[in-house]
This record gives C-alpha cells, sequence and structure tokens, in this order.
C-alpha cells in the first residue's frame, strides 16, 4: 500500500515539474517577445537560460531520467557500430550505379520488344 502512495506521489510531483516546464517555456518565449525593445542578444540569452531551466526541471521526472538512460544506451550502441571506410563505400556505390544502369537498359530493351509486338498486333 505504501508504495502504491508513493508512486503516486511521485507522478503527481512528476505532472507538476512537467508542468511547470511547460509554464517556464511559454513564459520564456512570451518574454523574448515582450522585451523586443531590448537588445536581441539579452533576449536569446534569457530564453537560452529559461530554457535550460525547464530542461533541467523536466530531466528530473522519472519521464526525463528514462530519456537520459535512453540517450546514453543509443550513443553506447552507435560507438559499438561498423563503419565502411571510403574505398568499400566508393565500391558499393559503383555496383549499385553499374546495376541501375545495367536494369534500365534491360528494361528499355524489354519496352521496345513489347512495343513492338503489340505494335505489330494491332496492325
Amino acid at each position: 500500500m505504501s508504495a502504491k502512495a508513493e508512486s503516486s506521489k511521485r507522478s503527481a510531483l512528476d505532472v507538476m515539474k512537467l508542468i511547470i516546464s511547460v509554464l517556464l517555456v511559454i513564459a520564456g518565449i512570451v518574454g523574448f517577445y515582450f522585451y523586443s525593445e531590448q537588445s536581441q542578444l539579452y533576449r536569446v540569452l534569457g530564453l537560452v537560460a529559461v530554457m535550460l531551466l525547464a530542461a533541467g526541471i523536466a530531466l528530473s521526472t522519472a519521464s526525463g531520467k528514462g530519456l537520459l538512460a535512453f540517450m546514453k544506451n543509443a550513443r553506447a550502441e552507435v560507438r559499438k557500430m561498423v563503419w565502411p571506410t571510403r574505398v568499400e563505400t566508393m565500391q558499393t556505390t559503383l555496383m549499385v550505379v553499374v546495376i541501375v544502369i545495367l536494369l534500365s537498359i534491360f528494361l528499355w530493351f524489354v519496352d521496345m520488344l513489347l512495343g513492338l509486338g503489340i505494335g505489330s498486333l494491332l496492325r
């Protein structure tokens, strides 16, 4: 029973944090346009500061922590990938171009034969 109450308390707190984050983003955007007579540098710096604060609050929720864990795992998986060398990439590209050219010539030849066949049938 205690775990369930604790879970709902955390989720309610997470919802409040997300609402605060959204309100901060909206306030930052409104403030950016409200203070249009100020220097654009100050407005951009203020907007970036508010966005970073909102992101920090959002990432402190359970969903935000899950997103951070996912991004760390995705980065680790990308580092495990073996990328082809420049020579392998050029060879593969050349093979694709040659096959496309050969296939297009073959389809043109088949189209020409079918056109001649249908033309002779209609005469």
